[in-house]
């Protein structure tokens, strides 16, 4: 039987390149707009990305690195296996030049030569142990861990309303009771973990109130996003016009939640990996946890997801993590000169 290609999707900024800085200043940012410097902020720690790449998943097709044109000097662009890919390459021209990852994301899907299977990474997802193609697609359908979610919204947390912005859509188009009780072996299944619970209280519910979302690498299909963006090209189109991320956005997970509500999925077990949040619980709340959870090897991915704080706090953690990643990565990739 002939294995699906599967390929790999990463985007990167180097926020502190001044080419990019100057073009990001020739844009305002809007009130409802998010131009937090964090969420440019670069860790150093993108060679540990292709080390665990190489080393726990060498199955993979080819790795195509989202780039605005800088390229890490350490990268070796003529592995084999890499493509770089600029903005201008594939996203439409009117959308351009774009400092939204929102942008950046929903268009994924025109890189023609991309994969129809594909899995996309943030720059802050670290692949932490051996993974499969199974993993993330089986029988030609993306793994999700699916969960209903109550989302509760911030001023500051612009991401929230991405995810009701989302979900809004999810509901004109699929009926929540149907989509349940033909996918009911899988929203209850054991294999989704405590999240079961979420799911179970709020089943009554008239809509989709909302998805959990583990915010890990996301198994995407092309022909998914190709139909969403056929439906709902207003609301994309819209998006795509900013310049930074906004509060009228929806984002890739719009993709996701109509894979799981169309059912076209297959459950992964919730402790595949796990999420960190800087900003949401404090670098000294998690610091430890981050640093043993990458050593320890305690799940097969890790999202670090940047937050504010202190100078020192952050350079304390690069030492740290740096010291991590090279505990259980120190054999340099091929994808280093």
């Amino acid at each position: 039987m002939k294995r699906e290609k599967i390929d790999f999707v990463i985007t990167w900024v180097d926020g502190a390149d001044p080419d990019w800085l100057k073009e990001k200043e020739k844009y305002t940012v809007q009130k409802n707009a998010d131009g937090s410097i964090f969420r440019y902020r670069d860790f150093g720690l993108l060679k540990y990305w292709f080390r665990g790449v190489e080393k726990f998943a060498p199955w993979v097709n080819k790795i195509y690195f989202i780039t605005w044109g800088h390229i890490p000097e350490w990268l070796d662009t003529t592995n084999p296996k890499l493509k770089i890919v600029k903005h201008e390459e594939y996203i439409p021209k009117q959308y351009l030049p774009t400092f939204s990852a929102n942008t950046i994301e929903n268009n994924l899907f025109r890189i023609q030569s991309l994969s129809e299977h594909f899995v996309y990474f943030n720059d802050d997802f670290f692949l932490l142990a051996d993974v499969l193609p199974t993993d993330f697609f089986k029988d030609g359908k993306p793994l999700d861990t699916p969960a209903l979610n109550v989302h509760c919204p911030k001023k500051s947390l612009i991401s929230q309303y991405f995810a009701i912005n989302d979900v809004s859509i999810i509901n004109e188009h699929f009926d929540f009771k149907n989509s349940m009780k033909k996918n009911s072996m899988k929203w209850y299944s054991l294999r989704n973990g405590t999240k079961l619970f979420r799911t179970i209280i709020l089943r009554h519910c008239p809509r989709f109130p909302g998805f959990w979302q583990h915010h890990l690498a996301s198994s995407l299909c092309k022909s998914v996003m190709k139909e969403v963006w056929e439906k709902e090209y207003d609301v994309l189109n819209n998006t795509c016009l900013h310049k930074f991320r906004e509060t009228t956005d929806v984002n890739q997970w719009l993709f996701k939640e109509w894979q799981l509500a169309s059912g076209n999925f297959v459950v992964r077990k919730v402790n595949f990996g796990q999420s960190f949040y800087i900003d949401r619980d404090g670098i000294k709340k998690i610091h430890d946890k981050m640093i043993s959870y990458i050593t320890k090897q305690k799940g097969k991915i890790i999202s670090i997801n940047d937050g504010e704080m202190s100078e020192k706090d952050f350079e304390n953690l690069l030492v740290d993590l740096t010291n991590a990643f090279e505990k259980i990565l120190p054999q340099k990739s091929t994808f280093e000169k």
